[in-house]
C-alpha cells in the first residue's frame, strides 16, 4: 500500500509541532486521541517527578501500554543486533511497526545503510512523525534514506512478489528488523498468527537476499515453539536475552531478540 496523504491535525495539538526542548509545566499531556483498527489509540507525554522531572512519551491501545520512550533498549538491540552480522556494504532495510522510531533510527545510525523503509499500518502513527508530534519524528523524516509505507507488514510478508516497496514490487532487502507484535503468542491481531508458523516464515525469507537477516523484538522470555519454527526455517537461529535497568521499580528487566539469518 502506498504512503496516505496527511490527516486532520490530531485531536489535542491543533496540527502544530511540538516543541520537545520545553519545559512541561504539567505533570500529563494527551498530544493525539484517535479511533482506529485496533482500538482507541493515544499518544500522551508525562513527567515523571521521581526521575528528575525525566519527559516520557507513550503510546496506548484503548486501556493497554504499547510502548513507552523510557524503555528503547530492546527496540534499538533489533536492529543494532540484526545490523551487526552483515558483510560491509551498501544496506537497504526494512523495519515493521513504526512507533516512536527507535529501531528505524538506529537503524540509521549504521554507516552502510542506504535505504530504509519502515511498514506501518496504523496512519496516526506516520502522522506523528510528519507533524513532529513525537520526539524523533523530524529526525527521521528529514533523512532521505528514510520513507514510510502504509500498509499491513504481515500481508505484504506473505506476498513476496509484491513485497514491502510499492515503487519496486518483489524488491529483496538484506534486513527485516520487527517491532509489532507483544510475542509470538501476544498479538495485536489475531489474523498476525500465520506469520509466526514456519510457512509464515518461509515466505519472508523470500524477501531477504542471501545471507540478509531478520531480527524480531519479543517481550519477556524465549517462546521455544516459535524459536523452533524459526530454526526450522533459518538454521542456526538464535534468541538473544537483552536486559535493561527498570528505573520505575529499580530493578532489571529483558526481553528478546530473536535472530535469524537466510540461507538461500
Amino acid at each position: 500500500m502506498s504512503p496516505s496523504p496527511e490527516s486532520n491535525p490530531p485531536s489535542g495539538s491543533g496540527g502544530e509541532t511540538i516543541d520537545h526542548t520545553r519545559p512541561m509545566t504539567g505533570l500529563f499531556e494527551e498530544l493525539d486521541y484517535r479511533e482506529t483498527e485496533i482500538g482507541a489509540l493515544s499518544l500522551r507525554r508525562k513527567r515523571l517527578p521521581m526521575l528528575d522531572d525525566l519527559v516520557v512519551y507513550e503510546v496506548k491501545i484503548d486501556e493497554g501500554f504499547l510502548m513507552s520512550s523510557l524503555f528503547t533498549a530492546v527496540e534499538r538491540a533489533v536492529a543494532s543486533l540484526g545490523l551487526a552480522g552483515l558483510e560491509a556494504g551498501p544496506l537497504d532495510v526494512v523495519v515493521g511497526g513504526l512507533g516512536l522510531g527507535h529501531t528505524a533510527a538506529e537503524a540509521l545510525a549504521h554507516p552502510d545503510v542506504r535505504s530504509l523503509i519502515v511498514v506501518e499500518m496504523i496512519e496516526p502513527v506516520i502522522d506523528w512523525h510528519r507533524r513532529g508530534l513525537v520526539p524523533l519524528g523530524k529526525q527521521l523524516t528529514g533523512d532521505p534514506r528514510f520513507r514510510m509505507v502504509r500498509g499491513d507488514f504481515f500481508a505484504m510478508a506473505r506476498d513476496p512478489a509484491a513485497g514491502f516497496d510499492p515503487d519496486q514490487p518483489g524488491r529483496r532487502f538484506h534486513a527485516v528488523l520487527l517491532d509489532i507484535d507483544h510475542t509470538p503468542d501476544l498479538l495485536l491481531r489475531e489474523c498476525h498468527g500465520g506469520f509466526y508458523q514456519p510457512d509464515g516464515l518461509r515466505r519472508l525469507a523470500d524477501h531477504l537476499h542471501p545471507g540478509g537477516m531478520f531480527a524480531m523484538w519479543s517481550d519477556g522470555g524465549t517462546n521455544d515453539r516459535f524459536l523452533q519454527s524459526l530454526q526450522t526455517v533459518f538454521p542456526g537461529a538464535e534468541a538473544r536475552r537483552v536486559a535493561f535497568h527498570n528505573p520505575l521499580q529499580d530493578r532489571e528487566s529483558a526481553s528478546t531478540v530473536y535472530l535469524a539469518r537466510n540461507g538461500k
